[in-house]
């Protein structure tokens, strides 16, 4: 066999191998669970082992609505940090809240804050903010690492991205949530600016979520983060437990699957879930709508025309008939994106972060997730979703079903690229 013969031979195997482990996903084990009592303080523990998390105690949560309260939050903190400044987004794109946060890291490092950024490879590449600012970070002694970049040696790796959006501030304050870094979530663009939610823990729970941190920071620089500095006693916050989910799918299932599901199977009263990517499979479809069937009542809340992927909204709508068939609500959001990743059950148990209700978080994404079984948080958070349904138009069978044919084809298309949406 030639060279020539050979190297085609071997860049069709390559493509083949790429386009099976991106376009074909096996479909999850998940089945049988037993419904848990919610309402039972037991419920946490067997929650907690499922998802294989621990319960943190004693600690302050706080609920930062849109941009206009999470950036200037996240950055105060940053320009207090004494010891050290971890931040991992998927998305850091250039502008002026991007300048914000690499003034402020370049200040904290320069002052002698251990400062480390980590950055999807994907989700924040070919946007020319790091061949521009990449020097000023690093000449400051800022430490960054990009997670699976487009290379070679990482191909096996390179559809498993970082989905996370996390900042540690002093190993002593966290924030978790859908938001990273980028002048839509603070400046209107095509619509309002974009609508999302951070989450600011203190207390015992950013322990793990430091944690979390580390692993990736592992994985994408080598560098294993031990020093005891970065993970100190934290003496009580407040009064709320807290699960801090590390979701990480390399098998058929992720902790975050487990989480949910098992959660959806339980409700009695209620689900809410908000998401800006609703296309769940059939497993999940399934546990939806049964939820509806027994008397739950079931709310969804995505978006609407402002979002910033058609294709994959287009596959979202073609599985509302089914869902509102059994009775399930929809609604779509109107003002501009929306990007909350948000799930209340029996208004109880939430589960708020970086999960969306796909494929790609369910399977495939690293994610980061803080569930809490706590009414007060759950009803804090069900405050934003009531004011964000009054801006919302709800989707009703009929209109749905009498949807023009270029919209039902484009739907179709969508199955294309389903199992990693």
């Amino acid at each position: 066999m030639s060279w020539e013969t050979f190297s085609s031979v071997a860049l069709i195997v390559l493509i083949g191998f790429f386009l099976y482990r991106t376009l074909f996903v096996l479909p999850s084990p998940f089945h049988g669970a037993v419904p848990i009592d919610l309402t039972d303080p037991h419920s946490q523990t067997v929650v907690a082992a499922l998802a294989d998390a621990s319960i943190a105690t004693d600690n302050r949560v706080e609920v930062l609505t849109n941009g206009q309260v999470f950036y200037p939050a996240e950055q105060d903190d940053m320009r207090g940090a004494r010891t050290s400044i971890h931040v991992e987004v998927y998305i850091f794109w250039g502008g002026t809240v991007a300048d914000q946060f690499i003034e402020i890291l370049v200040d904290r490092a320069r002052a002698g804050v251990e400062v480390r950024l980590l950055v999807d490879g994907f989700g924040s590449a070919g946007i020319g903010i790091w061949r521009r600012r990449l020097r000023a970070l690093r000449s400051a002694g800022c430490e960054v690492a990009f997670y699976h970049p487009f290379t070679p040696r990482l191909l096996d790796q390179i559809n498993i991205r970082t989905h996370r959006e996390l900042m540690i501030v002093d190993g002593r304050t966290a924030f978790v949530g859908g938001a990273g870094i980028a002048d839509h979530w603070m400046f209107k663009t095509r619509g309002e600016p974009w609508r999302d939610m951070m989450i600011r823990i203190e207390g015992p729970a950013v322990n793990p979520v430091q944690g979390i941190f580390a692993e990736d920071w592992l994985e994408a620089s080598g560098e294993a983060l031990t020093d005891p500095v970065l993970f100190p006693m934290i003496p009580p916050a407040g009064d709320t437990q807290a699960l801090v989910i590390n979701s990480s799918t390399r098998g058929r299932s992720s902790q975050t699957q487990v989480l949910h599901r098992l959660l959806l199977v339980s409700a009695r009263e209620s689900i809410t879930i908000a998401t800006p990517y609703f296309l769940p499979d059939a497993g999940v479809r399934g546990e939806i709508i049964s939820a509806s069937r027994r008397g739950v009542h079931v709310r969804i809340l995505t978006v609407g025309v402002h979002t910033d992927l058609p294709l994959l909204r287009a596959g979202g709508q073609r599985v509302y008939g089914e869902l509102l068939e059994a009775g399930v609500e929809i609604f779509e959001y109107e003002p501009g994106m929306f990007h909350v990743k948000m799930f209340v059950v029996d208004d109880l148990w939430a589960v708020i972060g970086t999960t969306n209700f796909d494929n790609r978080s369910f399977m495939i994404n690293d994610e980061v997730n803080l569930a809490v079984s706590d009414r007060r948080f759950s009803r804090r958070l069900l405050e934003d979703v009531e004011r964000d349904l009054e801006n919302s138009q709800q989707i009703v069978l009929g209109e749905w079903s009498r949807r023009s044919l270029v919209r039902r084809l484009s739907e179709q298309f969508s199955r294309l690229l389903e199992r990693q949406q």
